[in-house]
């Protein structure tokens, strides 16, 4: 009998460079994936900030026209309440006691205290438009303004919010997030 030889056959398969380099195409594209992944966690919440806010603003319109007679009432003072995060104190109208100019006050206190409740760091600016002083008859602006974790430096949003240039003053970093409503009684 015959010893058998064994022939030697060349296996081919992957060199260790190949495998490196396919691990690292492998690693960019998850990479990419995570990012994506992180970016779309964050828009529901950004949306749904936005939503509460234009909940808000609708709100707070409804109100002032159902007083109309003191809408300058519901004008923000630039220097009292707007954007100092202080203690909103609660005020109750209640009937008989209950005129124009407190009820746009428990109206103004109710609905501040709702957006900082809503929003973080929000709050509210109205201001009367057209005509000094306010009326019935004159053209608003609200703003609600909020300001997002700085997880969301990513989002440029000076090109599509609209903040007036107080917010702009007091929220530096990150940019605020502001929605603008403009109204009339």
């Amino acid at each position: 009998m015959k010893p058998v030889r064994c022939r030697r056959q060349r296996q081919g398969g992957a060199l260790l460079i190949e495998v490196l380099v396919a691990m690292l195409l492998l690693s960019f594209g998850m990479l990419a994936l995570g990012a994506m992944l992180s970016f779309s966690v964050q828009m529901p919440k950004l949306s749904g900030y936005r939503s509460a806010a234009v909940n808000l603003a609708s709100s707070h319109i409804d109100r002032m026209r159902a007083n109309p007679g003191a809408f300058d009432r519901y004008k923000t003072p630039l220097h009292e309440t707007a954007w100092s995060f202080e203690k909103i104190e609660s005020i109750d109208c209640q009937y008989p006691n209950c005129n124009e100019a407190t009820l746009a006050a428990m109206d103004d206190a109710a609905t501040r205290q709702a957006v900082r409740n809503a929003l973080p760091a929000g709050d509210l600016l109205v201001t009367c438009g057209d005509t000094t002083p306010c009326n019935k008859d004159s053209h608003g602006n609200l703003w609600i303004v909020w300001q997002d974790a700085s997880t969301h430096e990513n989002l440029d949003t000076s090109s599509w919010d609209n903040c007036p240039a107080e917010a702009t003053k007091i929220y530096t970093q990150p940019k605020p997030r502001c929605l603008y409503v403009s109204f009339k009684l």
